[in-house]
């Protein structure tokens, strides 16, 4: 079953960020940001997925995530306008990011970097309003955590 839920995604690499929040938390703005980052080589590949409203559904163990087919294609950029970019029709998600999130702390409890959506785990960022959501989500990329 689909889902309809207010959110952006960005295929990165193999799998897509899903980035969540409430209006005007920043999620065109770090789905642009990432794809930015594609282009300009920071990130091996990126290219949008669905901006505004996403479809997911919990699959085999995996989150998959489309965009809405009337929004396919448009990303909105604040004080631009909407604009038409390639996007991927369907990815399965790696990591979901919350902006504007309450629990977003320096040293986040363990339990606080994951989520459940439709019955799938996964790896979860919190990012707090005064944070600048790229580095964050560029460090979670690119790096391990020391207990790792």
């Amino acid at each position: 079953m689909n889902t309809t839920i207010h959110a952006s995604a960005v295929l990165v690499g193999a799998k897509a960020v899903l980035i969540r929040g409430p209006a005007s938390s920043g999620k065109s703005r770090l789905a642009f940001d990432l794809l930015e980052a594609g282009r300009q080589g920071t990130l091996p590949f990126a290219r949008l997925v669905g901006d505004d409203r996403v479809h997911v559904e919990g699959r085999h163990g995996h989150l998959l995530v489309k965009p809405a087919p009337v929004l396919a294609g448009l990303l909105e950029l604040r004080g631009l306008g909407i604009r038409r970019l390639p996007y991927e029709p369907i990815a399965a998600v790696g990591l979901v990011v919350d902006l504007a999130a309450e629990d977003a702390l320096r040293l986040p409890e363990p339990e606080a970097l994951k989520c459940e959506l439709a019955g799938v785990t996964l790896p979860r960022l919190p990012v707090g309003r005064d944070q600048i959501s790229l580095p964050l989500v560029l460090g979670f990329l690119n790096t391990l955590p020391a207990s790792d």
